[in-house]
């Protein structure tokens, strides 16, 4: 079978729908590809910048990696502006939403509401925009997490002078992550609060 038999999803028989289960199944292993891809389409993203939405992306991610933070932290600093071509508006909801069945809750969490957090670097220089918009959040069990992933990688990674690693250093990392199970209890744990700096290991990798 090379498609399936209906033209209206009401009239599809069991093989029709045995055969697209396999099917999708095995596009979902090509997902961490055809993300990196989408990142370096990020170079045609905002700019006005100093450096790219791929370059912040990179050089978030690099900082990550040298604060000795995990792998799910890494992949969601790589990945937390992601949206910004498709979703200019609410763009960390968007990359939430891709992130969100494969890695831990509170990585998923900060990555959807940074947007708001980051409101406090300049929303004060802007007519109708509320610095403080990330009080909404305030006593959330991650709140502390997102000030700061957005303090230490997010706000911090807009300088073009700044030694990023390579996006292909990256690519194994975001592998690894989504080639997990899909929404598995033992990976998503909420309420785990992990930290986001681990001097012991930062150490390590520097060495």
């Amino acid at each position: 079978m090379d498609k399936v038999s209906f033209k209206q999803m009401k009239d599809g028989t069991k093989e029709d729908y045995e055969f697209l289960t396999a099917h999708e199944i095995d596009h979902t292993k090509d997902t961490a590809k055809r993300l990196m891809k989408a990142l370096v389409e990020l170079d045609e993203s905002l700019s006005g910048y100093q450096i790219t939405r791929l370059g912040h992306s990179i050089q978030s991610a690099s900082r990550a990696y040298r604060d000795g933070a995990d792998i799910d932290w890494i992949v969601s600093a790589l990945l937390h502006d992601i949206g910004d071509i498709y979703a200019p508006y609410n763009h960390d909801e968007y990359a939430a939403t891709i992130l969100r069945p494969f890695v831990r809750d509170q990585c998923a969490w900060c990555v959807q509401t940074h947007g708001d957090f980051q409101m406090l670097y300049y929303g004060h220089h802007l007519d109708g925009f509320d610095q403080h918009k990330r009080e909404r959040h305030r006593g959330h069990p991650y709140f502390d997490d997102c000030a700061e992933f957005c303090e230490r990688w997010d706000q911090a990674s807009f300088d073009p002078d700044y030694d990023d690693l390579p996006l292909s250093f990256f690519a194994p990392m975001v592998e690894e992550v989504f080639a997990r199970k899909p929404y598995d209890p033992d990976v998503m744990t909420p309420g785990t609060r992990l930290p986001l700096a681990n001097a012991d290991v930062a150490a390590q990798r520097a060495a």
